[in-house]
């Protein structure tokens, strides 16, 4: 039984964004079409990509994802472990790592009520 809450869960959805993840240019292209600090082109780029990762997860690791971010966002954490090890597609810089995560959560609820 896991004790903690562990950030690498956070990354490993967000890997699908990564450089270092298989070369897809369709993919790449949708990524950098979209405006990673305008919430609902966030909120868009998240229902085409990690939506999908998200509902192949466990009902278990669905819960998981959702806890561990609505901890860290509660502990006031910056997510710059997240961000510094995420070589991103993304046109522009996250200018509110938190505000991101807070739109990633708000969408993994969703997709978690819908399945």
């Amino acid at each position: 039984m896991r004790l903690g809450y562990d950030l690498h869960d956070v990354w490993g959805l967000l890997f699908v964004f990564s450089i270092e993840n298989t070369h897809d240019v369709a993919r790449e292209e949708i990524i950098t079409s979209k405006n990673v600090n305008d919430d609902e082109e966030l909120g868009q780029l998240f229902d085409f990509l990690i939506r999908p990762e998200f509902l192949f997860h466990s009902p278990k690791d669905k819960i998981l994802l959702i806890n561990t971010l609505g901890y860290f966002l509660e502990n006031g954490d910056s997510f710059d472990r997240v961000f510094l090890n995420l070589d991103a597609y993304f046109d522009d810089d996250v200018n509110d790592q938190r505000q991101f995560m807070r739109v990633l959560l708000a969408s993994l609820m969703i997709y978690q009520a819908e399945s």
